[in-house]
């Protein structure tokens, strides 16, 4: 597996943790059934998990270590969805049998993997026959946003860099069905949905927490170990998200791509 350019610091997980089937897996939801089982690859804090498990019979949900699963065990738990079972495993050889399961799903997933292909391979093989395989993951080219803060051009620049120096894809949403192709899925339908941050409120959350994220987190670690960049430098991104943030009428749009994939 590739280096996780995010990292699990708390800056992370506040942002992961705002994420619900709702707001980012509305394309799967319509074709999910009470009786169905899922597989949720890359559950990381487990709010999606534990939002698709009221949805399905039976939900599996995997991490790459102990650690990072506590986190959606946690949530289930909070929640008291008993019907979410946990496992570690690698998303390019999953260690469950052909057919098991009637939708597997990864949410920015694929962005990270060394091999994306080979992960939707595995996804297809454990899915059973006429099942569906969905991915969504975040195109970082295609984030917009308003006013034009020269830092974070620096930013947007910084992470590509890094994801890549990574083994990571960060504009993965637009390879998704090309890659799936590639995978062996001849029934592939590609959509594109999106995050807005328009709000006061919206604002000071998005740029919060990235301004945290500059300073505090893997990212930041990672982009001084690499070289180039110094402890100024990631101070200055972090004070052009704070800029970015408290500007009236700022908007900050996150753009995304999906496919639904038929076994």
């Amino acid at each position: 597996m590739n280096v996780y350019t995010h990292g699990h610091h708390e800056s992370v997980l506040r942002s992961h943790r705002w994420r619900t089937a709702e707001n980012s897996a509305a394309h799967l939801l319509p074709y999910l059934r009470e009786d169905q089982t899922l597989l949720d690859i890359g559950c990381g804090p487990g709010t999606i998990t534990a939002d698709l498990s009221t949805r399905v019979a039976r939900v599996t949900a995997t991490e790459i270590g102990e650690t990072e699963l506590d986190l959606a065990r946690a949530e289930a738990a909070a929640r008291g969805r008993a019907n979410i079972e946990f496992a570690v495993a690698d998303i390019h050889a999953l260690d469950f049998p052909d057919d098991s399961f009637d939708v597997v799903h990864a949410h920015q997933v694929l962005q990270h993997v060394a091999d994306p292909v080979q992960a939707l391979r595995e996804m297809r093989r454990v899915c059973r026959p006429g099942g569906l395989v969905t991915a969504r993951d975040s195109d970082f080219s295609r984030f917009s946003w308003s006013p034009a803060v020269p830092g974070l051009d620096d930013w947007i620049a910084l992470y590509r860099s890094l994801a890549r120096a990574n083994g990571g894809e960060p504009d993965a949403g637009r390879h998704l069905a090309a890659w799936a192709g590639e995978a062996g899925f001849t029934a592939v339908t590609a959509g594109e949905s999106t995050w807005h941050f328009t709000t006061p409120e919206e604002r000071a959350w998005w740029g919060g927490l990235w301004a945290d994220r500059m300073r505090h987190s893997a990212i930041a670690a990672q982009a001084l170990a690499a070289g180039g960049q110094t402890p100024a430098d990631l101070d200055r991104i972090a004070a052009a998200w704070q800029t970015w943030s408290a500007s009236p009428d700022a908007w900050f749009l996150v753009q995304h791509n999906e496919i639904l994939c038929t076994a």
